[in-house]
This record gives C-alpha cells, structure tokens and sequence, in this order.
C-alpha cells in the first residue's frame, strides 16, 4: 500500500551522494530499477533523473516492518529510504558514477506501487517506436532521453542567456493569428464569437517580429512554438520549436556574425567541443553544382562532377538528348565501389527514379584499369570518351562511376540523394565530426509548375542582391537572395535574410508572384501600413530547436528530443490526439462534420 512521505525530505539526488558523503545519514526518493533478493539482505537499484544509486536493506539494520516491505519492492515502485552512506562492500560498478558507494537503508517508504511497465526501463532495448510512444511517460525515464531532455533545457537556457548580453529583448508573439495561406498548410483554429471566421496557429512569427522591428525594438528574441500541417519526416514534426530573432540596421555579416558566436559557446559550454569560427560559407550555386543539395553534408567527398561537355557529342542518346534539352549529364565516383553486386546497383538505379531522374548510368573500372562490358553504356563511346569521363571524376581501378542525364533538378535530387545513401552504407558519416556551413545567395524565386508562376523561395518579404535589383523588370527568375542558411553535417538548423523595407521593391516583389495590390492589402495589410510609418533596415533568421539539438546529441530523429511528439499521421498515440468532440461544442462553432464516402 502507498504510503506518505511522513516528514522525509530528499536530501540528494541519487547521483549527488559521493564518497564526500560517506558516514552521513541521506535522504534519496526515486524508482527501482532492478531488485535483488539474497535473503537477508536486499539490494536495490534506485533511479531519479540524475542517475541510479544502490540501496541496500539488511535485516539487521531496518526494523523487521522496513524490511517486510523492501521485500515486496518490484521494479518502478516509487520508494523514499534514509539511510547512512559507505563504501561498497561488493564489486565495484565501474558503468555507474555512484558505483564504488552504497545506501545502508534505516528506513523506507513506498511512495506509489507500480504495475509491471510494458517494456524495460533502460536504455538499449529494441522496444517498437509505437509501444514506446503509447506509454511515452515510462519512455522518458530512460536515461538517454532524459539526458537529451536536459541539454535541451540548457541550450534554451544558455540561448536565453547569450542573447540577452548582445542586446536582444524577448518578446512573445500571438498564437492566434491570421491565415496567410503563402507557404505551407496552415492549422485552423475556428472562432466561436465570430462565427464562420477562423484563427491560424503561427507557422513562424515572421509578420509579427518585423512590425517589431517597426516598433523599435532594435533586437528580438523568442523561443516558441510553430506550426505547419505539412507531411512528416524524420526531422519534421507539426508542432515543432523555433529559436527566433530579428535584428534592426544589419547587414549578412551581422547576422551571421552573432550567430556564429552563438553556437561556438553552445558547442563549448554545453558539450566542450571548440569549433573553428568563421564557418565556410558556399553560394547556393556552387552547393548544388558541387554537392546536388542546398543543405549539403561535407564531412565526405563524393562531389558531383559536370561532364556534359565531354558527351554532348557522344553516341549515347541518352547524354545527347539531356544536354540539347537545356539539362546537364553529371556524376559520382563511388571510390572502391566497382565490385558492387548488380542488385545493389540496381537499387540505386530505382532511387534515382524515385528522385525523379529517368534512369541512371554507370561505369565500372576493372582493377587492370580496363571499362566492364558491365557498364551500362560502354559501347556507345569510344575509349576516349571513356577515359575522359574517368578522369573528369577521378576514377581508378575498382572505381564505380554514377551519372545522371536530365533536366538540372532531377540531375542535383538523384545524384545528391545517391551520394548521401552510398555515404550511409560505407560509413563514411562520423557524428563526432561537426561541419557547419553557412549557404548564401539562394534564388530569390522558383517557378511553380502546378500554380504557373513564380513563387517566393524563402517568403515575398526577402531582399535581392543589390546587383540583382534590375533583374526583377528583366529577368526575375535569375534574382538571387539576400538569404542564408547555417548548415551541420547535411541538415539545414536555420535559416534567414535581409528584409525587403523598401516600399517601390515590396510592391514589385508582390506583382512578379501575382499578388495584387488588393490581394496582398487583404493577407498583410497591417504590415504594409506600418512600413509607411518609418521601417528600419532589417533581418533575422529562426532555428529549429529540435534538430539542433538532435544534431547535439547525436539521434537520428527528433522525436527523441521532444517530450510528447506526434507520429507520421499528426497523431499522439498516448493522447490520441486528434480525436472527436461533443456535438455541443461544434454546435457553438457553427461547424458540422460531413461524412465522407469510402
């Protein structure tokens, strides 16, 4: 039966009892991790959030009642024991900080009894994801988890900290907004008091920490929630967490500058690794050129190389056909790769048509130096084509060479995937190598087949290139950003840019996405009269809280940083979120649900 902590007050977390300790009387409260019963004594392993300690219960120094119910602890029982530290008198457990001491129990209590949990309490164990994350409450007490929730918390912290000593102000911003449907989906949030009307949950507070910048407030900062309905991804969640800032009269250099002193001390303070600053920086050109990717992974090779030149006048149609086209023929040199069996290689091939290229080719140098028959267009070049693409990739004997031939997007998505998977399978990713890089100068616009215009790449209040003012009456598509994105090992953390304040230079930005002027008054309106009220020159750039610090701690998933996240529907399947709702209440929205046929 629970009992009450009957005036005990914990004195230590379990790992803030050491060897300093020895001799004194503590008080420790935590959950049993593992109970052993030797029969007159009983050891037990008691973790709180800080680590595990061991207790031990001898009949001879807990009253016969104490020692009756060590004797019927099982594991998750939540127990409070006061007893006096010593030195172990068993092995010493090197895997634990607490392992050369132990607890001798005087007196115990149990606090809460507790069925036996679904799956062990412990790091290491191969439980399903959808188990773990119906009884995530048992999940977060393992301790890798709430370790990543605790740097989590110091990174916040530390954020909030830094920050403030540069200048910036923290300022919350409205999660009841409006929809501005330019961008991702947004979340709907119906209005009872204005019936048919409907708030929108903030996909980041973009409007509202540029008005602030308006208002005069030089340096924002927030940490706050997001929302976007949009399909999930490993590093993608509904709800996730934005590190947001705007800065007033700065230019690229600024931003960047403050924020790369912000994850130097990160990086330093919180996991005491010194990373060189500045970081490289790499136009968004010369990224896709090189590395097929916007967000390019650098700690391996593999670059993508251009040899359109080299076959645009071969006899194999394929390379021909892509180069007329207005495309390119590119590829990669999988280094000691030649040997790989045909069904591997044709996995490549079916990922490379999953990312939208037709097909893909290959080339495979023997280890005498000669081309394999096996090479999938070999006899329609002559050698010294052949020699000639070998060498434009570097190729060598047990070399497997990779190209692509088409349109340049289809050319960068398979060949930037390929170069990733191929890295994967070699383990050539060392997590203990952090690569940051900043990528500059995207392109202001891309064009929208499905909508048949062009669409803003980052959002319409971006600035161009100063050079690139005039290209918005001659040749739009061909503007570069005042953007930039901060980069780590293949993951965009954050991203930003220099806003547009100028009036004649928003209007034009608005007409070349075929937002009209009524139209764009309607979605920011408020935004555009304050303009007329004095705007600084200004920029930001937002974080998402979640990767960094998956990237911190090495996990491949951001769910392993969040306390309650969503699966790849939008659903908690511990809540059962989302679900239904009394009639009464969509009664008082005006709303009513139609049932859709099967």
């Amino acid at each position: 039966m629970a009992e009450s902590m009957k005036g005990l007050k914990r004195s230590h977390r379990c790992t803030e009892v050491s060897n300093n300790n020895i001799g004194e009387t503590v008080t420790v409260m935590g959950w049993v991790q593992k109970r052993r019963n030797f029969g007159s004594l009983i050891f037990v392993d008691l973790r709180d959030r800080s680590g595990i300690i061991q207790i031990v219960f001898d009949e001879n120094d807990v009253k016969a009642e104490g020692f009756a119910k060590a004797e019927t602890i099982r594991s998750e029982f939540v127990l409070a024991v006061k007893g006096t530290v010593g030195k172990r008198e068993g092995a010493v457990n090197e895997n634990l900080k607490t392992g050369d001491i132990e607890i001798r129990a005087n007196e115990l209590r149990i606090l809460s009894e507790a069925l036996t949990p679904p799956f062990p309490i412990e790091d290491g164990t191969n439980t399903k994801d959808e188990l773990r994350l119906k009884y995530r409450y048992l999940d977060l007490r393992k301790p890798r988890l709430q370790k990543n929730i605790k740097l989590r918390s110091d990174v916040t912290t530390l954020v909030r900290s830094f920050m403030a000593e540069e200048g910036f102000i923290e300022i919350e911003t409205p999660m009841l907004t409006k929809s501005t449907p330019e961008g991702a989906r947004d979340y709907l949030v119906p209005s009872r008091v204005h019936p048919g009307n409907f708030y929108a949950l903030p996909q980041s507070p973009q409007i509202f920490k540029q008005l602030l910048m308006c208002s005069g407030y030089d340096r924002y900062l927030q940490i706050t929630k997001c929302f976007r309905d949009e399909d999930l991804r490993a590093d993608r969640q509904p709800e996730f967490t934005q590190i947001d800032m705007e800065l007033s009269f700065v230019d690229v250099d600024d931003v960047i500058d403050v924020n790369e002193r912000l994850l130097k001390k990160l990086w330093k303070d919180i996991l005491d690794i010194d990373i060189p600053t500045p970081f490289p920086r790499m136009t968004w050109q010369e990224a896709m050129d090189r590395y097929g990717s916007d967000k390019p992974d650098t700690r391996f090779g593999m670059e993508l190389k251009d040899v359109s030149d080299i076959v645009k006048e071969c006899g194999f149609g394929v390379f021909t056909g892509a180069v007329e086209n207005g495309g390119s023929v590119r590829g990669i040199n999988a280094e000691g790769q030649g040997s790989m069996p045909r069904k591997k290689i044709d996995k490549l091939v079916r990922m490379a048509k999953d990312y939208g290229a037709k097909g893909l080719a290959y080339l495979i140098i023997n280890e005498d130096g000669s081309y394999s028959d096996k090479s999938s267009f070999a006899k329609f070049m002559t050698d010294e084509e052949m020699t000639a693409l070998a060498d434009r990739l570097d190729g060598k004997p047990g070399d497997l060479l990779l190209f692509v031939a088409d349109k340049n997007k289809a050319v960068y998505d398979a060949l930037g995937a390929l170069r990733l998977e191929i890295a994967n399978n070699l383990n050539l990713l060392n997590k203990d190598v952090y690569n940051f890089l900043w990528i500059t100068e995207f392109p202001l616009l891309e064009y929208s087949e499905e909508e048949e215009r062009y669409v803003a790449m980052h959002h319409p209040f971006t600035m161009p290139m100063e050079e690139d003012l005039e290209l918005l009456d001659t040749n739009p598509g061909a503007a570069r950003a005042q953007a930039y994105d901060i980069v780590l090992n293949g993951t965009e953390l954050g991203g930003g840019s220099i806003r547009i304040h100028q009036a004649d230079v928003q209007e034009k930005m608005f007409d070349i996405i075929g937002l009209s002027k009524d139209t764009a008054t309607e979605r920011f309106g408020f935004l555009l009269t304050a303009f007329q009220y004095g705007v600084p020159p200004h920029a930001g750039l937002a974080y998402g809280l979640d990767r960094l610090v998956m990237h911190m701690v090495q996990e491949d998933n951001i769910r392993d940083v969040i306390a309650f996240p969503k699966v790849k529907d939008a659903s908690c399947l511990m809540s059962e979120a989302p679900n239904v709702v009394d009639e009464k209440q969509l009664e008082e929205l005006c709303i009513e649900c139609i049932k859709q046929e099967e």
